[in-house]
């Protein structure tokens, strides 16, 4: 991906101990984005695209989002997905997020409701970053230099990424920006695939406060998730 231009530092090391995994990258000398900017969106969404057609690893996060966002186990429809052991505790941490409170529980009806049906994903065309939030892009002067933290990456659809990074855009001037990658996500992927996609951002960011006790955060995803798939629905 280097060679394709993708702004990652380059791995110089890697190690585990007894309790974590490390890697050490070159330093780069700029900060993380401190506040999303329209620049900012376009430039990602470019830096996306170099990640088209260039799946190299078994890691499916696309296979994976739609377990999450289906609620299917790994054993369905015949397919051999690969999931690891932290994944497989995360997504049983998703399916019982509706015991949290009704408000919780009313939103992830809705989002099982809208992606009732889907098939899985056939294919895993594309490299995915799988985390692309601003704590791991790196700016100087208005301009990204670096994507950080990609020590998850792996394959499936572009599109996962798109999605993480719009849910990033649900504050300040960036309801352009917003529009533009949800037409960027639907092209890429359909109607289907964005809910698949959406619901997955939604479930992960619920699951997070509420595995770690941060309750006053989640009425704010909650209202946040809503908003998502109003919009979603919306260009149906």
């Amino acid at each position: 991906m280097r060679r394709r231009g993708y702004p990652t530092p380059a791995w110089l090391g890697v190690g585990a101990t007894a309790t974590h995994v490390w890697h050490l990258t070159d330093f780069v000398d700029a900060a993380p984005v401190p506040e999303l900017t329209p620049s900012l969106v376009e430039q990602l969404m470019e830096i996306v695209e170099l990640q088209a057609g260039q799946a190299s690893e078994p890691y499916d996060h696309w296979s994976y989002a739609w377990r999450v966002a289906t609620g299917q186990g790994s054993a369905v429809a015949g397919l051999d997905f690969n999931e690891t052991p932290e994944q497989s505790l995360l997504r049983q941490s998703v399916a019982g997020l509706s015991g949290y409170s009704p408000a919780v529980s009313a939103l992830v009806e809705r989002l099982r409701l809208a992606c009732a049906g889907v098939p899985p994903p056939r294919e895993a065309p594309d490299m995915v970053h799988a985390d692309l939030n601003p704590g791991n892009v790196l700016v100087r002067d208005g301009a990204v230099v670096a994507v950080v933290d990609i020590g998850n990456a792996g394959s499936g659809t572009r599109a996962t990424d798109l999605t993480t990074l719009q849910w990033y855009t649900f504050q300040g001037p960036l309801d352009g920006a917003r529009r533009r990658l949800w037409r960027r996500i639907l092209a890429l992927v359909g109607w289907e695939g964005a809910a698949v996609l959406a619901a997955t951002r939604i479930l992960l960011e619920l699951e997070f406060p509420i595995r770690h006790g941060h309750h006053d955060v989640v009425p704010g995803v909650v209202e946040r998730g809503r908003r998502a798939l109003d919009e979603l629905n919306a260009l149906r």
